[in-house]
C-alpha cells in the first residue's frame, strides 16, 4: 500500500534551533519563550509576528523541528515526469509542487508550504497511487515554482514525449543494433527539439546536457548565469545524446573520445547555428551546445555599452592606418562581439579585412574569415604569416597566446597594417606587461600599441519590473570613493538606485539582457615611456587615470547610477 513518508521528531523547538544556529540572540530567544508562554501560542507564531528571522531560515528551522527535509526550490531540478503526475489545479489548491519521481521505488517527492498538511498528502497519494515524500519549502518559493514550472512549455512538452517513450519498452533497454531506429522515433526527436526551442526563446547562449548517476540534468546559460531547468530520466540518455550526435554529423558509436560538430536550427523566423561539444564523463557523455544567432546582426559599439571617453578613445585608435588594438577580459566577457562590432564599422569596399579565428563565430559579409586548424598546421602564427602575403589593410588575430604570434602581430603593425587581437588579462593596464612576458620587445611595443580595451559583461535590470530603493550608507560611500569627481552632486538629496523585482518577462530574476562595462587605455607618449621602462600594471594604470581613463569599475558604477544594472552585478564581475 503506498504511504506517506513524514517523520515528526519534535524534540527541539523552532526557537531553540534558531538559537543553536546563531540566527537569533540569547535575549531574543528568552523574549520569544516569555511571549509564547504568556499568550499561549507556539514560538513559531511569535517569530512570524516579530518578523526578525528571514523566511527561508524560519521554514528550515520549522522543518528540522518536525524532522522533515528542507529544500530550496531556486536550485532544485524539476522532473517533467513528476510535474506531469499532479495537475495544476491540485498544486495551486494545496500550495505544493512535485519535483522528483523515483521509478524504482515508485516515490514522488513534493515540496510543500505546509508539509504536515495530511489532507493534502493523502489527496496526492490517492490521486497518484505512489509513495509520497514530503519536503518543506518557503511559501514564496512554492508559489514562484508553480508559476514558473507549470507555465513553461518545455516541461509539459518533454513530459508528453517521455510518456510516449515509456510506452515503448525498447527505449528503457537500448539495443546498440537498434539505436539508429530508436533515435529517429518521434518522442526522442520531440525531446531534443523542445530543449532547443526553449533555448532559442529564452535567449540562452549555451545548453548543458549532463548525465548524472540517476538522472540527466539540462541547464541553460541565460544572461551569463546557468539555470537548472529540466531533469530527464536515465532511460532516455543514450537516445537523446545519439540524436544530437546524428544531427551534428558525429560518430554515434564513439563514446570514449571528445567530439565536435555543428548544425543549424530554426524556430519561427529565428535561425541559430549550434556548435556542439561532446565530452565523455563518468556517467556518460556530456553535451554542451553553444547557440550563435544568425539573425539580428552585429550590435554597434554604443549598443554594447561603450560610451563617453572610452568610446571616443577607441574610435580615434580605430581610424589610424596602422598599430595594434587589444581587447582584454576572461572567457565569455564578450571580446569577440566587440571586435566584430569594430570590424563591421570599418568594413568598406576600400579596405581588405582578414580574420583568423578559433572558431569563426559569425559570418560577416565582405570580410575574409579563416578558422584555425592545428591538425593541418594552420595555427594563429602560420595563418598570420600567410595573411601578410594577402595584401590586407586590417587583420584580426583571434588571440595572442605565444611569442611567435606576438612577434608576427608587431611585425604586421610595423609594416603598415591595423591589427586587432584579444588577450586574457583582467585589466587594460595588465596587457602591456603580459605582452612583455610573451617576449615582445618593449621599444617595439611602445611604438606599435595604440589602445587597449578591457571589458566584462553585466546583466541589465528588467525594465518591466524595475523599482527604486535607497542603498545602505556603506554602498553610497564606496561609490563616492570609486567615482571621485564622476559622482553626481546630490545637494543633500538621498541617492536612489534601481533593482528588478522579478516578473514573468525576466523569469523572476529581475534581469533581462546584458551590457558591457569597459575601460579604454590609449597608449599616449607617457604610457609608451612607462612601457620602455618596464613599469608594472599598477604604475601604468595610475598614469592612465591621471590622463582621464575611466576604469571598468567606475564605468560599472556609472551604469548603476543610470539604472542600467545593479551594484551586485558590477561587484560580481569587476571586483578584484
Amino acid at each position: 500500500m503506498p504511504d506517506i513518508q513524514v517523520q515528526s521528531v519534535g524534540n527541539q523547538s523552532v526557537s531553540d534551533i534558531l538559537l543553536s544556529e546563531h540566527t537569533i540572540t540569547a535575549q531574543q530567544h528568552e523574549d520569544i519563550k516569555v511571549k509564547s508562554a504568556a499568550q499561549g501560542i507556539p514560538d513559531v507564531a511569535v517569530l512570524e509576528e516579530l518578523g526578525i528571522v528571514p523566511e527561508d531560515k524560519l521554514v528550515e528551522a520549522k522543518a528540522r523541528s518536525l524532522g522533515i527535509p528542507f529544500i530550496s526550490l531556486e536550485t532544485a531540478s524539476f522532473s517533467p515526469e513528476a510535474l506531469g503526475l499532479v495537475p495544476k489545479a491540485v498544486v495551486e489548491r494545496f500550495q505544493l509542487i512535485p519535483f522528483l519521481y523515483d521509478e524504482k521505488t515508485k516515490t514522488l517527492s513534493i515540496a510543500m508550504s505546509n508539509p504536515v498538511d495530511l489532507d493534502a498528502l493523502g489527496f496526492v497519494r490517492q490521486k497518484t497511487g505512489l509513495t509520497i515524500k514530503a519536503f518543506a519549502a518557503t511559501p514564496s518559493d512554492v508559489l514562484s515554482a508553480i508559476n514558473q514550472q507549470y507555465r513553461q512549455e518545455i516541461v509539459g512538452e518533454v513530459g508528453e514525449a517521455l510518456k510516449e517513450t515509456e510506452e515503448s519498452e525498447e527505449i528503457k533497454t537500448i539495443d546498440s543494433g537498434k539505436i539508429s531506429e530508436i533515435i529517429k522515433e518521434a518522442p526522442i526527436a520531440k525531446i531534443v527539439s523542445t530543449i532547443l526551442e526553449f533555448a532559442v526563446t529564452s535567449r540562452a547562449s549555451d545548453v548543458h546536457i549532463e548525465p548524472q548517476e540517476d538522472r540527466v540534468r539540462v541547464r541553460y546559460r541565460i544572461d551569463g548565469i546557468l539555470y537548472d531547468k529540466l531533469s530527464l530520466p536515465k532511460s532516455v540518455q543514450e537516445a537523446v545524446i545519439s540524436r544530437i550526435k546524428i544531427l551534428s554529423d558525429m560518430k554515434i558509436d564513439e563514446h570514449r573520445s571528445p567530439q565536435d560538430g555543428r548544425f543549424n536550427f530554426k524556430v519561427g523566423d529565428k535561425e541559430v547555428d549550434l556548435r556542439i561539444s561532446v565530452l565523455p564523463t563518468s556517467f556518460g557523455e556530456k553535451i554542451v551546445m553553444r547557440l550563435l544567432r544568425k539573425s539580428g546582426g552585429v550590435p554597434t559599439l554604443a549598443e554594447l555599452g561603450l560610451t563617453g571617453t572610452s568610446l571616443k578613445n577607441l574610435e580615434t585608435s580605430m581610424l589610424r592606418p596602422h598599430g595594434i588594438i587589444i581587447v582584454c577580459g576572461p572567457t565569455g566577457s564578450g571580446k569577440t562581439t566587440t571586435l566584430y562590432s569594430v570590424l563591421t564599422k570599418l568594413n568598406t569596399t576600400r579596405v581588405n579585412i582578414s580574420t583568423l579565428e578559433d572558431p569563426v563565430e559569425y559570418q560577416i559579409a565582405g570580410i575574409n574569415q579563416v578558422q584555425i586548424n592545428p591538425a593541418v598546421g594552420l595555427t594563429f602564427a602560420t595563418g598570420l604569416r600567410s595573411f601578410l602575403r594577402q595584401d590586407p589593410n586590417i587583420i584580426l588575430v583571434g588571440e595572442i597566446r605565444d611569442q611567435e604570434t606576438t612577434d608576427l602581430a608587431i611585425q604586421a603593425s610595423l609594416t603598415g597594417h591595423l591589427v586587432f587581437s584579444t588577450l586574457h588579462t583582467s585589466s587594460a593596464s595588465g596587457a602591456l606587461p603580459r605582452l612583455t612576458d610573451l617576449g615582445a620587445e618593449t621599444f617595439l611595443l611602445a611604438s606599435t600599441m595604440t589602445a587597449i580595451l578591457a571589458q566584462r559583461i553585466v546583466r541589465k535590470i528588467c525594465q518591466r519590473c524595475k523599482e527604486q530603493y535607497v542603498p545602505v550608507a556603506q554602498i553610497t560611500e564606496e561609490m563616492k570613493q570609486i567615482l571621485g569627481k564622476l559622482y553626481p552632486s546630490q545637494n543633500g538629496a538621498t541617492i536612489k538606485l534601481w533593482k528588478g523585482k522579478g516578473c514573468d518577462e525576466c523569469g523572476g530574476t529581475g534581469y533581462l539582457g546584458r551590457v558591457g562595462i569597459f575601460e579604454c587605455l590609449p597608449v599616449t607618449e607617457k604610457i609608451a615611456q612607462l612601457v620602455l621602462e618596464k613599469a608594472d600594471s599598477g604604475t601604468i594604470e595610475k598614469q592612465a587615470i591621471l590622463e582621464g581613463m575611466i576604469t571598468m569599475k567606475q564605468d560599472g558604477y556609472i551604469k548603476v547610477l543610470q539604472g542600467i544594472t545593479t551594484i551586485e552585478e558590477v561587484l560580481r564581475v569587476a571586483q578584484e
